[in-house]
This record gives structure tokens, C-alpha cells and sequence, in this order.
């Protein structure tokens, strides 16, 4: 077990964890890049890393700046654009997608538009882009973010992409055959989704990291009941991505 590690590192690691082997794997510019990589060279070496600029199986040497970076090109089995990029979406053949936000709530649903009314916010975050796309027709989607009271609200300001809606039931109501979040990821712990109500609960907290700091950054009654602590980080795991992945010490 390695003596030191950061938050930061502790939650790419997690996050790598929820790749499984020979999964196709939408990801994005940023700390779901640094999971894909960090996945690839150790427990799911045969994932299918897909980003929305058009590579298909990328085989990442180092750590693209953004999705349309041409190191996403390297060893890549395809090298498309969008159109074919998410018609694999809505054929259903991405089987994790990796997503954040400004804001998330209890439902995971997703805020990347504003905060404040929408004609006249407080803030105004980028949008969409493919997010709320992966959203609908991932078959599964991985939340990442930092844990803030301001980024944990009970309701988002504004649905760019959809979570459990507004509970059981919420994504049939709206269309959506499949898909939905499973896990959020943050610098302080995990959380998951009960099956029944489809709120988010604490699944584990990190070392060092109390239940009570996570309650006080979140804006509604989060369920700690089952929480854990999360399992350090493997000595391997910190190397790879301090020698390998992201040696400019941007997780530190």
C-alpha cells in the first residue's frame, strides 16, 4: 500500500474500477481520461476507450489534452466523427459513459447549463454538448465530481442531462429505455442509487474523509447507513499514474 496519495488520485483509481474488461467506454477530456488509461493498463485491457470526436479504441501512449486532441488518434481502430460516434450511442453499444456537471441532485440528474433562472443566471456553465446524449442511451452512466454544497442540491437549477428524473419510474415516463446513472464519484466518497427509491445513498467514505463532512456538503438528507470506507489506492495503481498516465502532477 502506498504511504501517500491524494484525494484526487484515490478518486481516478475508484472511478477506474467501474470499467470492466471488453466494455465500449465514452469518456471525456479530464480525470475520466486519466480512469479509461489508468483501466486499460491494469484490470480491463481489452476496454474499448471511444471518444466523441471520432477515435474508436484508442491506445493512449499519453494524456490527450481534450477529446479532439490528435494523440486520441494513436493506434485508434476507427477514426470517424460524430455522426458515426453517436449512432453507436443510440444503437446501444456503449455500455459505460462517464459524465459531469455544475450540479447534481439526489436523482442524478445533471446541471450543465446554469445556475439561477435560466434567461438571466447566475452562471452559465458551456451546455450540453454530448453529455445529455450519453445521459439518455449509455447503458449505464459514472458520475464525477467534486463534492460541494453548491454542486450537491436537492433539485438542479436546470436538466441538461437526465438521471432517475424524479424517481421511480421517471426514465419510462420520458422515453428512456435504458440506461440511467449507477455511481457518483467525488473527492470525498462514492454514491449509488438505491434500487427501489432511486436516491442517491452513501456507498463509502474515503480514508480520512468523516460521514459527517460529506453530509454537511450535501443539500439534502443523503442515506450513510451502508457506507464503508473506500479501499486505498494499490501501490502500482499510484505509480502508474504519477509515472505513466499523468506525470505532471496534475492530481496532486
Amino acid at each position: 500500500m502506498p504511504e501517500e496519495y491524494t484525494l484526487k488520485e484515490l478518486m481516478v483509481v475508484r472511478a477506474s474500477k467501474e470499467i470492466k474488461d471488453g466494455e465500449k467506454v465514452f469518456i471525456g477530456t479530464g480525470l475520466p481520461m486519466i480512469a479509461g488509461m489508468l483501466a486499460k493498463y491494469t484490470h480491463a485491457p481489452n476496454c474499448v476507450i471511444i471518444f466523441e470526436a471520432g477515435t474508436v479504441d484508442s491506445k493512449l501512449l499519453d494524456l490527450p489534452a481534450s477529446v479532439g486532441d490528435p494523440r486520441c488518434v494513436y493506434g485508434a481502430s476507427t477514426c470517424t466523427g460524430l455522426f458515426d460516434i453517436f449512432s453507436m450511442l443510440q444503437d446501444g453499444k456503449i455500455d459505460i459513459g462517464f459524465l459531469g456537471g455544475g450540479q447534481v441532485d439526489k436523482y442524478g440528474n445533471l446541471n450543465s447549463t446554469a445556475i439561477g433562472e435560466y434567461r438571466c443566471p447566475e452562471v452559465r456553465f458551456p451546455g450540453s454538448g454530448g453529455a445529455c446524449d450519453m445521459a439518455c442511451l449509455s447503458k449505464r452512466v459514472v458520475i464525477i465530481m467534486k463534492h460541494e454544497l453548491r454542486r450537491f442540491p436537492a433539485e438542479v437549477d436546470y436538466l441538461t442531462s437526465p438521471g432517475w428524473m424524479d424517481g421511480p419510474g421517471g426514465r419510462e415516463k420520458a422515453g428512456l429505455v435504458r440506461g440511467g446513472p449507477t455511481t457518483v464519484i467525488t473527492d470525498l466518497g462514492v454514491m449509488k442509487f438505491d434500487p427501489s427509491s432511486k436516491e442517491m445513498y452513501l456507498d463509502s467514505y474515503y480514508p480520512g474523509v468523516s460521514i459527517e463532512k460529506i453530509r454537511e456538503n450535501t443539500g439534502f438528507d443523503i442515506d450513510c447507513s451502508r457506507a464503508g470506507e473506500t479501499e486505498k489506492p494499490h501501490i502500482e495503481e499510484i505509480a502508474l499514474l504519477r509515472n505513466k498516465i499523468a506525470p505532471k502532477g496534475s492530481l496532486r
